[in-house]
C-alpha cells in the first residue's frame, strides 16, 4: 500500500516564543526534537525545520491512513503540550532531491 503525505504545521503562542522559553516549554521542544529523530528512524519523516525567525515549524511525514497522521500529530509534544497552535494538512511533495 503506498503511503499518504501530510505536513504539519505549527506556530509559537507568543512572538516572544523563543527569546522568553520558560523550563516546560524547553522540555516540550527537546522532546519535540526527540520524536521527530523517531519519526526518521521509522522512515516516516520526509522533512522537518523551522523558520529561523520563529514564525513556525513544520513536518512533512508519511502515513499509511488520515487516522495514522492524526495520531502521529497528536502524539507531538509540543502538539500535547499545548505551547503551539498546530494544524494537520494532507500533503503532497512534488519534488525533493533524491526522490524522482
Amino acid at each position: 500500500m503506498e503511503q499518504l503525505e501530510f505536513v504539519y504545521m505549527f506556530k509559537p503562542k507568543r512572538e516572544d516564543f523563543l527569546q522568553t522559553l520558560s523550563l516546560e516549554e524547553m522540555a516540550a521542544m527537546g522532546a519535540h526534537f526527540e520524536y521527530c529523530n523517531g519519526l526518521h528512524a521509522e522512515g516516516a519523516l520526509l522533512m522537518s525545520g523551522a523558520c529561523t525567525d520563529g514564525a513556525y515549524g513544520m513536518v512533512v511525514f508519511k502515513a499509511d491512513s488520515e487516522e495514522a497522521a492524526r495520531r502521529i500529530f497528536e502524539n507531538d509534544p509540543v502538539v500535547i503540550a499545548n505551547i503551539v497552535d498546530a494544524e494537520l494538512h494532507p500533503y503532497k511533495v512534488l519534488k525533493l532531491i533524491g526522490r524522482d
